[in-house]
C-alpha cells in the first residue's frame, strides 16, 4: 500500500479533463494526474511524453503507454496483492492499445481508483467488474 501516492492522486479531484495537460486544479487527462503524481513524490519526470490522441479506441500496434509504463514503474505480477497506490492501465476496447490509467485509491470488496477522463475531470470511481475487465497491467511507483 502506498498513502503517499493516493494522497497525492486524491489532490487532484476536481482538476477539469483538459487533453494532455497535467497541471493540479487547471486540467489534467488520466497521463497527467500520473505525471502530477510522479512530480510531486519523485520530482522531475523521467521523460517528456509524445503527443497522443484522446481516442480510447486508437488501434495499432505499438503499445506506447505500456512500454512508457514499464520503463518507468515497477510491475505488478498478476497474482500479487491488489493495494491502494497501484497504477492500473487499461484498455477500452477490444483489439485497441491501452490507452487509460488510474491509480488504485482502495482495494478489496468496495475497490475504488482515481482518474481523469472527458467530461469527468478527475474523479474517484467504483472499480466496477466493467472497469476491472478492462485492465492490462498494474504497476507501482519506484
Amino acid at each position: 500500500m502506498d498513502e503517499r501516492v493516493v494522497d497525492a492522486a486524491r489532490g487532484w479531484l476536481g482538476t477539469p479533463y483538459v487533453h494532455q495537460a497535467s497541471s493540479k486544479g487547471s486540467g489534467a487527462d488520466c497521463l497527467g494526474l500520473i505525471r502530477g503524481i510522479w512530480r510531486e513524490i519523485f520530482g522531475n519526470e523521467p521523460e517528456a511524453p509524445p503527443a497522443y490522441t484522446a481516442d480510447w479506441a486508437e488501434c495499432g500496434s505499438q503499445e506506447l503507454l505500456l512500454a512508457a509504463a514499464t520503463r518507468h514503474l515497477m510491475p505488478v505480477a498478476a497474482d500479487e496483492l491488489w493495494a491502494p497506490g497501484q497504477v492500473l492501465l487499461f484498455r477500452m476496447r477490444q483489439a485497441a492499445i491501452a490507452k487509460h490509467l488510474g491509480v488504485l485509491s482502495a482495494a478489496g470488496a468496495e475497490s475504488r481508483f482515481l482518474h481523469a477522463y472527458t467530461y469527468h475531470g478527475v474523479t474517484e470511481s467504483p472499480l466496477t467488474p466493467p472497469w476491472r475487465s478492462r485492465i492490462v497491467a498494474r504497476f507501482r511507483f519506484p
